[in-house]
């Protein structure tokens, strides 16, 4: 089985690549060749070298996307994107990436010919939603985002529907709660603090809160976000029905839940290296995302995640610390 990640340089690219390294199969099928694309060369898995095609490459470039599926990978795990915060400075560079790149992709594959009809996992998210919401939100309610990201994961949402539909591909999307929490230095995502407020304090570092305590979101690890592609890419056609988009689960708590769990975890000492820095632009932008997912249908197709904010601290403690607190 030959598997193409498209964004495997960034941070869940890198761990679904290490899951598929151990796991060496997926669906039950033996992985024999990944590859692996980012607009930096993702690194390359020592254990898994001699199977491994790694690039430099955007999908939006003319040209690209057709090299990149040329040896007709069988399960696509479409990654790549610009995070939230940057799509909203940088209108330009936001729909080329998250649209033009996807629209590539998929019109590679159509292009392909020959009966190639790959499994396409698409990640998206809960910025396709906008408000009004309701308490929570449901697995109908309507796409109307509030933000250029947001509206670029809605259009890429309905181009993998459609290319589904047609027969050009076996697709799934899957709408990520915030990935939290996240390893490594902060990036340029919006949403960046959720993790930022827990990730510094357990590495001895002061962390700024640019929202209200009372913002409430949901949340999932990055260990359940492995999880969900992997459970998503072995999902099938009659299993999933016409509507291929759904979100997924996670934890719903705000703020000040998040805060008290790193106390209840790693100590008040720890907690107190949160600092209170209010940000107008992110607040903006996070008043407009949903606060509570229902997800019946993935819950119900098998998708799962962390049962409390604890545990989210736990998987990353454990994950990329060594078991240790600064």
């Amino acid at each position: 089985m030959h598997i193409l990640i498209t964004g495997a340089a960034g941070m869940i690219g890198r761990k679904l690549t290490e899951r598929l390294v151990i796991d060496r199969a997926l669906n039950g099928q033996s992985i024999d060749k990944l590859t692996l694309i980012d607009i930096v060369t993702p690194v390359r898995p020592a254990s898994f070298s001699d199977h491994v095609k790694t690039r430099a490459a955007d999908l939006a470039t003319p040209g690209v996307a057709e090299k990149a599926i040329s040896e007709r990978p069988d399960a696509i795990f479409h990654l790549a994107g610009v995070v939230s915060g940057e799509a909203e400075t940088d209108f330009e560079k936001g729909y080329r990436v998250n649209l033009d790149g996807t629209r590539a992709l998929l019109e590679a594959i159509r292009l392909a010919g020959g009966g190639y009809k790959p499994k396409v996992v698409f990640t998206s998210s809960i910025a396709v939603y906008g408000a009004p919401f309701p308490y929570a939100i449901p697995d109908d309610f309507q796409l109307t985002p509030l933000t250029s990201y947001g509206t670029q994961k809605a259009i890429s949402e309905l181009l993998l529907a459609d290319y589904n539909r047609r027969g050009f591909l076996d697709g799934v999307g899957i709408r990520l709660p915030t990935i939290c929490v996240r390893p490594g230095k902060p990036n340029k995502a919006a949403s960046g603090f959720f993790s930022g407020i827990i990730r510094e304090p357990l590495a001895g570092q002061e962390a700024q809160l640019p929202v209200a305590d009372t913002v409430r979101h949901t949340h999932a690890s990055p260990r359940a976000a492995v999880g969900f592609l992997i459970h998503a890419a072995g999902l099938s056609r009659e299993q999933l029905g016409p509507r291929i988009n759904l979100a997924m689960p996670g934890v719903c708590c705000t703020v000040a839940e998040q805060i008290e769990a790193l106390r209840r975890v790693a100590g008040d000492k720890v907690a107190a290296r949160i600092k209170r820095v209010p940000d107008e632009l992110v607040m903006r932008i996070v008043s407009g995302w949903a606060e509570r997912i229902e997800a019946k249908r993935a819950t119900a197709l098998g998708f799962k995640a962390e049962a409390s904010f604890d545990d989210i601290i736990r998987a990353h403690i454990e994950d990329e610390l060594g078991g240790k607190v600064a």
